[in-house]
């Protein structure tokens, strides 16, 4: 058995993230005359232990592939019994980046390096961020649209740092705050030493960038549906690197 869904309402105007340096990643937002979904019934189904291991039995419901064109998703469900395929008129995903849209992500809230700081070539540096429901999550939200309730949670796994100096660190996590008791020990896990000074690049400072990736989860429990996707934020920033000078 196939049943399509189809939205047939309007776009209400995409939020996205404001502030600086926000920029998302992939399709957000929707509206208009999407393509329909489709609910295709597998046949045959899913071996009844397979299903026992989800906590469901055939007699419960039966198992259908999920096709969305407009977000080019596949997948499979489990509806139970009396789910009403024919109600929803919107793919879930597309009503998951509009609560998405709702929780106004920004780039990742940069506290080291410092804007004002100023540091040294082969010194050990450690980055971080703050950590904010906005900046770094998690963030949650629900949207509505076609008859379809989505609630989607967003968090941010780990963060790329360009660095300016052609290299690129990868952290996951917000990283470590650094200690004076630490001295010139490296960061843990997000760390960075620059090997030439700044003053032949524009301003006299590196021209870096902190560029998180937001992990959302999302739950469509009218649908029996769920499903994940990622979107990216940055924040652009300036590094002031110098050599130390030695008299003798």
């Amino acid at each position: 058995m196939t049943v399509c869904a189809e939205d047939t309402t309007s776009n209400p105007g995409s939020g996205g993230g404001t502030g600086t340096a926000a920029k998302p990643a992939g399709t957000s937002g929707g509206g208009g005359s999407e393509p329909p979904c489709t609910y295709t019934r597998l046949n045959p189904q899913p071996p009844a232990e397979n299903l026992a291991r989800e906590g469901k039995t055939p007699k419960g419901g039966a198992v259908y592939q999920v096709e969305c064109p407009a977000t080019e998703r596949i997948g499979v469900v489990f509806v139970p019994n009396g789910g009403n395929l024919a109600a929803p008129t919107i793919d879930p995903e597309l009503v998951a980046r509009r609560a998405v849209d709702s929780m106004r992500l920004v780039g990742p809230a940069v506290a080291s390096p410092k804007p004002g700081g100023r540091y040294v070539v082969g010194m050990p540096m450690w980055m971080w961020v703050e950590q904010g429901p906005t900046t770094f999550g998690p963030a949650s939200a629900s949207a509505t649209a076609g008859g379809v309730t989505v609630t989607a949670t967003a968090k941010v796994p780990s963060i790329q740092w360009d660095m300016g100096d052609g290299s690129t660190v990868t952290c996951t996590g917000p990283g470590t705050r650094y200690d004076a008791s630490r001295g010139k020990l490296p960061s843990p896990d997000c760390g960075h030493q620059y090997k030439a000074p700044s003053t032949a690049e524009t301003g006299g400072k590196y021209a870096a960038k902190a560029t998180a990736t937001w992990t959302v989860e999302w739950n469509a429990p009218a649908l029996a549906d769920a499903g994940e996707f990622s979107e990216t934020r940055e924040t652009p920033f300036t590094v002031d690197v110098r050599e130390v000078q030695v008299l003798n």
